[in-house]
């Protein structure tokens, strides 16, 4: 590190945990942060100022009036302009050294698979069951820890499917895939505007905790929150050993 980035991030080094070596692993990783709305906002925010050395931010969406009541990394100004456009122009704003990829396309399939196979950590920062489903499936695939959250009205929720262990469940085991789940979206049930700042802000602190080597993360524990109440539930997950998903892995 240079001497302006031992300054900038002075306050990550005075901490034991991380240190010079945990940020020189911060400032070498690449998240791949999918959806640049409510939840990809703060976590790309914290991610950002945090130091992580690459970004790359998918969304096919644009800047919408009704967005901006939670959707911090936008402005009134920019609306109308693609997410990932404009919070490319946010996160530059905040750390000029960071790497950012802008996106504004859907993924899927094969090119779902190549980015996240070059990411050290996925967010899940999206809205529906088929895209979080395929981004689990690509994450187990290969072997790239994945940081999910939701937010819907008052309720949220966040949890860490790591692959590289060999009892940790992934998304499906929690979610089976051939399952039917109704979905929900603010557009049509609301949703609280800080709430998406609490669960976009956990999943940023998770994904820099597993690039960084630090802590506990919350791999087979789903952490939930009634923001009504502020009152947090957190329940221990199982691995399905039949789950279509992940049933064949094995520790890396």
């Amino acid at each position: 590190m240079n001497d302006q980035q031992l300054l900038r991030y002075s306050r990550h080094i005075l901490l034991d945990d991380i240190g010079i070596e945990g940020q020189e692993k911060i400032l070498a990783a690449h998240a791949l942060v999918i959806g640049a709305g409510g939840l990809g906002s703060p976590a790309a925010l914290y991610l950002a100022s945090a130091g992580i050395g690459a970004i790359t931010l998918v969304d096919n969406d644009e800047v919408d009036l009704t967005n901006l009541q939670r959707q911090i990394l936008h402005t009134t100004e920019r609306v109308g302009q693609p997410k990932v456009l404009s919070g490319r122009h946010a996160l530059q704003q905040i750390n000029p050294d960071v790497r950012i990829a802008a996106l504004a396309e859907r993924v899927a399939g094969e090119r779902l698979d190549a980015l996240v196979r070059s990411a050290s950590v996925v967010l899940d920062c999206s809205d529906n069951f088929q895209t979080r489903h395929a981004i689990n499936a690509a994450c187990v695939a290969h072997r790239v820890p994945l940081v999910s959250g939701a937010a819907i009205r008052f309720d949220g929720q966040v949890s860490v499917f790591d692959p590289r262990g060999a009892d940790t469940p992934c998304y499906a085991c929690l979610f089976p895939p051939h399952q039917e789940y109704e979905e929900v979206q603010c557009s049509t049930m609301g949703v609280f505007a800080p709430l998406v700042g609490i669960i976009g802000a956990m999943q940023a602190a998770e994904a820099l905790k597993l690039v960084a080597g630090i802590g506990k993360p919350l791999a087979g524990r789903l952490l939930m929150v009634d923001a009504r109440s502020m009152e947090w539930t957190c329940i221990g997950l199982q691995r399905n050993p039949d789950c279509p998903v992940c049933h064949a892995r094995q520790a890396s």
